[in-house]
């Protein structure tokens, strides 16, 4: 067998397609049998732009005139199946023709792995996103529920440790004839003024240095000094009680409904701790609390009434007028103006 039979049986049986082309004319001189498996049965006079589908193969088949090689992909379905199929053309050495070799690999597979690949990137890219989005959403609630520093702490451990505060101020505020009102009007209205009080209590609370603590329908529940120590706090808590009423009879104006208010105001030792197990919430409850709920038991409509403990610590920005109702008790009235910082 001569040299060139066995050259022509080697490349009959490799997994590559190879094949000789006429670089001037694209026609076919030679190709293998996997180069005919994937581009069609030679029967001689095939041409390569015919035969390879896809633009721009023979063009750059043509650049061996001056280039040595050239690499391409060209994509087709063959027997319904779809091919991506490498190809690596060099100028021949001999330079009597001006031919190219065309040396052809399957890399359908390889493709179909990258495919799967940036899949699976895009996949985890995505979970990723969603994942990121869902630990944001948790924090928002959790951070309405529990103050900043006691959701780090339970981040970091697990728990939040009951702690016991010394020197705070406890609001704590009530709506009159709430039942009534509720019977009266719809429930989606109830809900949606309330959201608005409430959205407006939080942002006074927070331009004063208070921090609601809860609300239970018809009550709020605000407290500065915890966690965080405020050094002013009965002034904090006085100025966000003043507000609260003023806004109160300001929006009454402009609403359909009419909200009544009485306010406690006292001070002195709380223990702020997460409650429950399944359900979360950052709680705060003591002596204060107790005695910011009795003063509140003896105000009248519009009125913030704060215990001693909380009269003694104001300045001279407030004034406090006996109310009658117990020893001590006192109607919390503004002296001056409050900033308008907080209108």
């Amino acid at each position: 067998m001569s040299i060139a039979a066995i050259n022509e049986q080697l490349l009959r049986a490799i997994g590559v397609g190879v094949a000789l082309v006429d670089i001037r004319t694209g026609s076919i001189r030679y190709a293998n049998d996997t180069f005919g498996e994937w581009f069609g049965p030679m029967e001689g006079g095939e041409k390569l732009p015919e035969l390879i589908a896809g633009p721009g193969i023979f063009e750059a088949v043509k650049t061996l005139d001056t280039a040595d090689t050239f690499t391409t992909e060209v994509s087709f379905k063959r027997r319904r199946r779809s091919m991506t199929v490498a190809i690596e053309g060099n100028r021949a050495l001999d330079q009597a023709e001006d031919l190219a070799v065309l040396v052809c690999q399957n890399i359908s597979r390889i493709k179909e792995l990258e495919s799967m690949i940036d899949s699976y990137a895009m996949m985890v890219e995505r979970n990723t996103h969603e994942i990121r989005r869902e630990k944001e959403h948790v924090e928002k609630l959790l951070l309405n529920m529990m103050p900043r520093t006691a959701y780090e702490e339970y981040k970091s451990f697990g728990v939040v440790a009951p702690r016991l505060f010394s020197d705070v101020t406890v609001l704590t505020l009530s709506f009159s004839n709430f039942e009534t009102i509720v019977a009266e009007h719809d429930p989606a209205v109830i809900v949606s003024e309330l959201n608005d009080v409430y959205t407006a209590f939080d942002r006074i609370g927070e331009q004063f240095g208070c921090e609601r603590v809860r609300t239970t329908g018809d009550s709020y529940f605000a407290v500065s000094g915890v966690p965080d120590p405020v050094l002013d706090h009965a002034g904090s808590v006085a100025n966000a009680a003043l507000r609260f009423l003023r806004y109160i009879e300001q929006r009454n104006t402009s609403h359909p409904i009419s909200w009544v208010a009485t306010i406690g105001v006292a001070s002195g030792t709380v223990i702020g701790s997460v409650v429950g197990v399944q359900k979360y919430i950052y709680d705060v409850f003591g002596p204060a609390v107790s005695a910011a709920d009795l003063v509140r038991a003896s105000a009248r409509d519009m009125q913030a009434v704060v215990h001693p403990s909380t009269a003694g610590q104001l300045d001279e920005r407030f004034a406090v007028e006996a109310s009658g109702a117990s020893e001590g008790y006192g109607i919390l009235h503004e002296v001056g103006t409050v900033s308008d910082a907080a209108r």
